[in-house]
């Protein structure tokens, strides 16, 4: 790992909650259906439970932990979800409780074969483990050339951890044998300044405005800015699942 992975979300949930995209109903439905129960689902490296919030209509109890106090605060509640500060490899969950291990967007941060040896730990028999990233939204019409050469400025400051989920996580470590779920993509229609604020979520214009390069990232969102004229975006997240049964 490049860094910890708490100094890139030790603030910012709540920008976290407003700006990132949901989750579709359509794949938490089938991570649902794939478990082997509805007891308990476990979000790890949950942040501002984006997907633990979703998950909560399918499971008896829903336990959210990230490592970052942050990024919890802000997240969303609703009966049955607990959340809780905890690292992914040193989970607080009882051995073979969890029918579903899910972390969306965070694996790449994470130490894996420890956290793999912890998720078949708290795996109950037949348990699902997903592992969810989506890559940067796709964008057509007159905002797809401003916001290119937005991420062509920023490009250099992500983390390499980044790699993985631009490559749609088919690099990342996975020692399981691969359960096939449905595909699924992210469809949104946002207004200019969600998709403003979303890019302003990213480590990499973080790390790009403490590198000096602000005047750079801020002339780029102006052009976004004027391009998008105040109208609402469309944009598509295609999501990347590794997905398996444990035990």
């Amino acid at each position: 790992m490049s860094d910890d992975p708490r100094a890139h979300f030790a603030t910012g949930g709540a920008a976290y909650a407003a700006f990132r995209p949901d989750w579709p109903e359509g794949l938490v439905a089938s991570l649902a259906a794939a478990a082997p129960g509805r007891g308990l689902a476990v979000d790890v490296g949950c942040g501002s439970g984006q997907l633990t919030a979703r998950l909560a209509p399918h499971f008896d109890r829903v336990m959210g932990f990230d490592v970052a106090p942050a990024q919890l605060a802000a997240a969303t509640r609703a009966p049955g979800i607990l959340y809780a500060a905890a690292l992914a490899e040193a989970l607080p969950v009882a051995t073979g409780a969890a029918a579903l291990i899910a972390v969306a967007q965070a694996a790449h941060w994470f130490d894996l074969p420890a956290f793999y040896a912890e998720a078949r730990r708290i795996a109950a028999p037949g348990a699902v483990l997903a592992l969810l990233s989506y890559g940067p939204p796709v964008i057509d019409g007159p905002l797809a050339a401003p916001f290119a050469a937005l991420r062509q400025v920023i490009a250099p400051c992500w983390p390499p951890e980044r790699a993985m989920v631009e490559a749609g996580y088919r690099d990342i470590p996975f020692p399981f044998p691969d359960l096939p779920l449905p595909p699924a993509v992210i469809e949104a229609e946002w207004p200019l300044d969600r998709l403003l604020g979303y890019v302003e979520t990213w480590s990499a214009t973080r790390r790009a405005r403490a590198a000096g390069q602000g005047a750079a990232v801020d002339a780029r969102l102006a052009a976004l800015a004027a391009g998008g004229r105040g109208e609402a975006v469309t944009l598509r997240f295609p999501i990347a699942v590794r997905a398996a049964r444990l035990g």
